[in-house]
């Protein structure tokens, strides 16, 4: 039976979240997918860990890797697109668990025309702490889940809570949407076929700040598609960590002046390196 979606995960040497990201992929309620962990350079005995893992998970998983040298989070995106078996791409990190209706929704609110993009609720440090493979299997993100994250908005800071307020229904997903919302690489979806024609990441970013999602986003539109957020739909919960240096954002936002400049909708740095 072929996948309806390929979910690609960016990640980088950081099992115990992405075994926490993989415990929620196996409690979804859409099972027609596979699993791309988009390895940008774990050490060996992560890799080793992670194909223990996948001997013994019921989901389909690939696990795509090249050697550690640098932030290539964009190269190895663009390698676990060209790897995937679906006409459908979801795009997550490995430190952000979905929730359950996660794929469903990203399936259900597709669009030929649109990228489907969405938020995440920030967890903070003690229930992030909280949350563990054997809870996520007993459940633990679900039901009265929510209220347990506002009443750690109160106490501990847990961000953005309102963003885990999830609901079925399509005429409230599609006409409490919006459209004037930028994209998050942690959360979107859009067509294979869409995604090889803008030619994919644009692989000169190779420092984690801003950039890399916010470009692609840009080419997206350039390539006549808009960004839809649905609203109450694509929840997914942000595993606490410390914030990330910034210490090149500027080189990072000069590459996308250039991508500006040209008004590329097609990267000439991409997955098909043009001159």
């Amino acid at each position: 039976m072929p996948f309806k979606a390929s979910i690609i995960i960016s990640f980088y040497n950081k099992i115990d979240w992405l075994k926490l990201v993989l415990s929620a992929l196996e409690r979804q309620t859409e099972k027609q997918f596979e699993v791309i962990i988009a390895d940008d350079g774990s050490k060996e005995s992560v890799v080793e860990a992670i194909h223990r893992y996948i001997q013994s998970s019921p989901l389909s998983i690939q696990h795509i890797w090249h050697p550690d040298t640098g932030f290539l989070k964009t190269t190895m995106l663009n390698k676990a697109i060209v790897a995937s078996k679906s006409e459908y791409l979801i795009f997550i990190d490995g430190d952000c668990i979905p929730h359950k209706n996660f794929i469903e929704d990203h399936i259900r609110l597709s669009s030929p025309k649109e990228v489907i993009i969405g938020r995440r609720v920030n967890l903070s440090d003690l229930i992030s702490q909280k949350i563990t493979t054997e809870s996520i299997n007993n459940g633990f993100l679900e039901g009265t889940f929510l209220v347990k994250l506002l009443a750690d908005s109160i106490i501990n800071k847990s961000k953005d809570v309102e963003k885990g307020i999830h609901i079925q229904s399509e005429k409230i997903n599609r006409g409490l949407g919006s459209y004037d919302k930028g994209l998050l690489g942690c959360n979107f979806s859009v067509s294979k076929q869409v995604i090889l024609d803008v030619n994919g990441f644009d692989e000169r970013y190779t420092s984690p700040c801003v950039g890399e999602d916010t470009e692609i986003a840009y080419r997206f539109i350039q390539h006549g598609l808009k960004l839809f957020m649905p609203k109450f739909a694509l929840v997914q919960y942000h595993l606490w960590h410390k914030r990330i240096s910034r210490a090149q954002e500027a080189e990072n936002l000069k590459l996308f002046e250039e991508t500006k400049t040209h008004q590329y909708a097609r990267t000439p740095y991409g997955i098909v390196k043009e001159k």
